[in-house]
């Protein structure tokens, strides 16, 4: 089992959504986060003051798989949230030691 971690640009979260539920992949995790890469930020003019805004807002998504679907789930995250431009993200994978759904009892493979 493995969990595919991407940080995409926020406005692209539909777009990823809708691919991977084609996928068959039903259930993610959306977490809000700030950081910055490359990008480095940007300044920004709010009521005429100019200032730096270091931590850029991004999403962050994970989605917990088999194995075998681990690098289709990640090319599919990848072509969806791609847009050519500095900043598109990145996208790690993980090993999930154990994995358990807390209604029925089932673990690992079936609790995905």
């Amino acid at each position: 089992m493995k969990i595919v971690m991407a940080i995409i640009k926020p406005f692209k979260l539909d777009e990823v959504r809708d691919a991977l539920t084609s996928l068959g992949v039903h259930g993610l995790t959306v977490t809000e986060v700030k950081g910055y890469g490359r990008q480095k930020g940007h300044t920004e003019i709010y009521r005429g003051a100019e200032y730096a805004v270091s931590f850029l807002p991004k999403l962050k998504i994970e989605v917990a798989v088999p194995a075998v679907e681990a690098e289709k789930v990640v090319e599919t995250i990848a072509a969806a949230a791609k847009t050519g431009q500095i900043g598109d993200g990145k996208i790690f994978v993980y090993s999930i030691e154990r994995a358990l759904r807390i209604r029925t009892g089932e673990q690992d493979e079936e609790a995905l």
